[in-house]
């Protein structure tokens, strides 16, 4: 049974709320981290506590991403946008008003189950608004939304704390979410996924899996890739994972249909997508604070340095999207990553604490414009693999893919510029940064190598789209 829908959304309306309500989630991803000095001297706090305030969400996100998904599919995509909205709000609210660290860790928890509820159904509920012939295009606006957030979150997060206050970068979600929830109610089409039923052996599994494998990631640098704690909480989520994968094959509606897995462009796009999260997460996490560290500059104009990388999604995603409906979308997302790669290559050869703000330009802009092809034709290759009924499952499964892929990326790299250097000095800083930086080249040459294995228009990508048997 396809999705159905209650009554017409207008394509319009859709993207613009959707596109506000990813925006905020996105920019949360890492508008915290140029804040943790300010919070700590308000809040005190060891620097174990103020990472989780980073953490705490990005664990909650990561996890709750497939689980979201299945919940829109069952109990209405514009009813469970609206309560994760209503959770992403309120959440933001009480991280401003809270009175400690342990008390901002826990609404940062909470705005990250908000984020997993949202984020998955924006891209669900725009493929439902938009005409299939129109959905390159769509898509290339949403990815540029998408993409802007992610690489903002520095720029935004220093402009508010260095003219303000460090609250304001929960505060402005405030205003945002409370016009969107009414908005949202009357303008946005309901529609469900073809399951009656939920699947909560597999939820349980996939949760819980996710939950090993993320927490030992997230906790690898703090406690050692060897520790105990770590070791077991990745052996842990892996082994859960494998038996949730088992599970689907038995289950009457299974959340991760075994059709997907047959698709190689479901596969392999969710592959490169994973590889981009894992490059961009890691460097944008050093490179925003190479400017502060190695340079001595402020928050704000720190932020404004990167404006050359984060400023090109706006402009290159909606690009993208009306280009892949032309020529495919494999050649963008190939050229996205070959881009990247050679754009932090670059980066490495050339960053210094003595590096002018003019010889990094052209490899910003060349990181900046790789995201943003890769952005919205990643999504549109995974809705066209799979049938319009499964989008809200596809749609939670390449959400969970790229953050697991986010939150590997920092953990990694994070932990090769430990190794390598550290916060004594700018040498330091710098000498971690570039040795760190190539691990992120590798990765994104081998999610370019991936797109090269997808089939090369879009028509053909459906193809690979198993049809469900009677």
């Amino acid at each position: 049974m396809s999705s159905t829908a209650s009554r017409a959304g207008s394509p319009g309306w859709t993207l613009a709320l959707t596109g506000a309500a990813l925006f905020m989630t996105a920019l949360d991803n890492l508008v915290v981290g140029v804040a943790l000095p300010s919070i700590r001297e308000d809040l005190g706090g060891s620097l174990e506590s103020l990472e989780w305030t980073v953490n705490a969400y990005t664990l909650a996100f990561a996890v709750l991403l497939v689980t979201g998904a299945a919940l829109g599919d069952r109990f209405g995509r514009r009813r469970l946008f609206l309560v994760g909205t209503a959770v992403f709000t309120g959440a933001s609210a009480a991280a401003a008003l809270a009175p400690s660290i342990e008390a901002l860790v826990a609404a940062r928890a909470v705005q990250g189950v908000g984020a997993a509820i949202v984020t998955p159904l924006t891209l669900t509920l725009v493929s439902e608004a938009v005409a299939p012939e129109k959905r390159g295009a769509a898509l290339g606006i949403w990815g540029g939304i998408s993409g802007l957030g992610v690489a903002l979150g520095p720029f935004v997060g220093g402009l508010v704390v260095e003219g303000v206050a460090w609250q304001w970068i929960f505060w402005l979600n405030v205003p945002v979410g409370l016009v969107l929830l009414p908005l949202a109610a009357r303008r946005l089409a309901e529609s469900r996924g073809p399951d009656r039923e939920l699947d909560l052996p597999g939820l349980g599994l996939a949760g819980a899996g996710l939950f090993g494998v993320v927490f030992g990631i997230v906790r690898g640098e703090a406690l050692g890739w060897t520790s105990t704690t770590v070791l077991v909480s990745l052996a842990a989520g892996v082994a859960l994972l494998v038996a949730f994968a088992a599970w689907q094959r038995r289950a009457a509606a299974p959340m991760l249909p075994p059709r997907f897995v047959r698709s190689r462009a479901f596969v392999a796009t969710n592959g490169l997508s994973f590889a981009m999260f894992f490059g961009t997460f890691g460097s944008i996490f050093l490179l925003s604070q190479f400017f502060q560290t190695a340079q001595g500059l402020g928050p704000f104009e720190a932020g404004a340095r990167t404006l050359p990388w984060t400023a090109m999604p706006m402009v290159v995603a909606p690009l993208a999207g009306l280009l892949s409906d032309r020529v495919g979308t494999r050649p963008l997302m190939a050229l996205g990553l070959t881009l990247q790669a050679g754009a932090l290559a670059w980066l490495a050869a050339v960053t210094d604490p003595a590096t002018t703000f003019g010889e990094l330009v052209v490899p910003f802009v060349m990181a900046g414009s790789g995201m943003a092809l890769v952005f919205p034709t990643a999504a549109a290759t995974v809705l066209a693999a799979v049938r319009p009924a499964d989008a809200g499952k596809a749609s939670g499964a390449t959400n969970a893919f790229r953050e697991v892929g986010g939150v590997l990326g920092v953990a990694v790299l994070a932990s090769v510029f430990a190794t390598h250097g550290g916060y004594g000095s700018p040498q330091q800083f710098t000498d971690g940064l570039t040795a760190a930086l190539p691990v992120a080249v590798v990765v994104l040459a081998v999610g370019a190598v991936l797109a090269l294995l997808v089939p090369g228009r879009e028509r053909d990508v459906a193809a690979q789209a198993v049809p469900a048997t009677a």
